[in-house]
């Protein structure tokens, strides 16, 4: 009997590599969770900052010096106004999945009166309306009225979009990135963001629309940040806890075939 019992208990190296995976699961688990908590605060903090933003009065765009400093913690969903002069055929469409169904956005440089200009996205437009609006920008002519642009700053998004590239060559833009945009369509001094022209419903005072919204509905910004970081945390320090009470099972089991 005594010999079975031996032989039911572990041997001091099964007991060293149990001990070295519990802590290291442990530690694990705290830190995962730690992190979710200040992914919280800064979480919190990033919306509570937006939300003042974004209410805030439109201020002029910043000039070329600025741009270096130009950071979406400083800058992003900031209410800015611009004028200029529309380049509508330098304009491209970029894809767009929104809560009205797929499509693009209506992307159009702004020719600014110091020279630079700036991207704006005017607006949604639906998928079914694409070969028009490239026939309206490949008919465009040089527009000699100043206009005046109020939106929401944003930041570029280089690259494209999830496991598709944009493709300049072709006009195949799968994200807003200003700088690719800017290469293409030959704009030499083109501001590192782009402008959601009109203000979120969120915002009245602040909403513009423009002519046919039926076709370009600008004031689309989602402005909406997921914050599932107390769930994660709790998880991961759920887990950590199972570790313990694991262990002391563990330990409880061992305790039992050394007496038997």
């Amino acid at each position: 009997m005594k010999n079975q019992s031996a032989a039911r208990q572990r041997s001091p190296f099964a007991k060293a590599m149990l001990a070295f995976v519990g802590i290291a699961l442990f530690l694990g688990f705290m830190a995962l969770g730690t992190w979710q908590v200040q992914r919280r605060a800064w979480k919190l903090d990033l919306i509570e900052r937006v939300e003042q933003r974004v209410h805030s009065a439109p201020v002029a765009v910043p000039e070329p010096g600025q741009w270096p400093q130009i950071t979406a913690a400083s800058h992003e969903y900031l209410p800015v106004k611009a004028q200029g002069q529309w380049l509508d055929k330098q304009s491209v469409l970029t894809k767009a999945l929104t809560e009205a169904g797929a499509g693009f956005w209506l992307m159009t440089p702004l020719q600014l009166n110091d020279g630079t200009q700036v991207l704006v996205n005017r607006g949604f437009t639906p998928e079914k309306l694409r070969s028009e609006w490239l026939r309206q920008i490949a008919e465009a002519g040089p527009s000699a009225e100043t206009v005046t642009v109020i939106g929401l700053m944003r930041m570029s998004e280089p690259g494209g979009g999830f496991l598709r590239r944009n493709d300049p060559a072709t006009g195949q833009w799968f994200s807003r990135d200003v700088a690719a945009i800017a290469q293409a369509q030959g704009l030499s001094r083109a501001a590192p963001y782009f402008i959601d022209q009109g203000v979120p419903a969120s915002n009245p005072a602040h909403a513009q629309t423009e002519a046919g919204s039926d076709i370009l509905r600008p004031g689309m910004t989602v402005i909406r940040f997921s914050n599932s970081h107390l769930v994660y945390a709790l998880t991961w320090y759920g887990l950590a806890a199972m570790v313990l009470v694991a262990a002391w099972l563990v330990r409880r089991h061992d305790k039992t075939v050394a007496r038997s």
